[in-house]
């Protein structure tokens, strides 16, 4: 089961779904080159790297002990098996860079996001849509990573994965890449903005205007 999160964080957090070939991953990305004030906290996963992923980078790869481990030591947040693997979030890594003040993003599956939102009420959550199953199949077959039972198997899942968005704060259209980001980076500035937010991270100007 996962442990509480602390009260005195200081930072937003993102947390960011979508079914596989959605474009989670390359908008994640690319909002991190954007934007110098949000951090991504990686995941350790049990399956294999992909492509050009790295250690550390993408995702922290571990076996499968290791993994069962780091669930025994209360180490992660939340933790799920997604297309036979296991996906978990870092305690640590996202409450000490809450508590210095930073915004996280959090790129997992909706299993984990749910979790995440019930141990921080003020997380954002995101869900990315394709623009159809159509699209969402090419894209998964351009990929290249996947054999084809593979890939049927991903649309399966991903049924099960889009119903889910109805209980996501935002949902973003991936149609088109440009249009897709900008709604992103919308979010993440308008939460900045919101009232308990702007009282975490600006107390010291809410003190002095008596607000509170």
């Amino acid at each position: 089961m996962p442990h509480p999160a602390p009260v005195d964080a200081l930072g937003n957090l993102f947390v960011v779904a979508a079914p596989s070939g959605a474009g989670k991953s390359s908008l994640v990305k690319a909002l991190l080159e954007l934007d110098s004030h949000l951090t991504v906290s990686v995941s350790h996963t049990t399956r294999a790297p992909r492509g050009q992923e790295q250690h550390g980078r993408e995702y922290w790869f571990v076996d499968a002990a290791t993994f069962r481990t780091m669930v025994e030591r209360g180490e992660f947040f939340e933790w799920a098996e997604v297309h036979g693997n296991h996906y978990g979030t870092s305690r640590a890594a996202v409450e000490e860079r809450l508590a210095r003040g930073e915004d996280v993003v959090l790129e997992i599956d909706f299993q984990g996001a749910l979790q995440i939102k019930q141990l921080f009420a003020h997380a954002v959550l995101i869900f990315i849509l394709p623009p159809s199953w159509t699209e969402l199949r090419q894209r998964l077959m351009r990929r290249g990573e996947d054999k084809p039972e593979v890939i049927e198997q991903r649309m399966v899942n991903a049924r099960e994965e889009v119903a889910q968005a109805r209980y996501f704060d935002f949902v973003i259209i991936n149609a088109l890449f440009e249009t897709a980001l900008f709604d992103l980076k919308t979010v993440v500035h308008s939460q900045r903005l919101r009232y308990a937010a702007q009282l975490r991270n600006r107390s010291q100007v809410f003190a002095a205007l008596d607000l509170n």
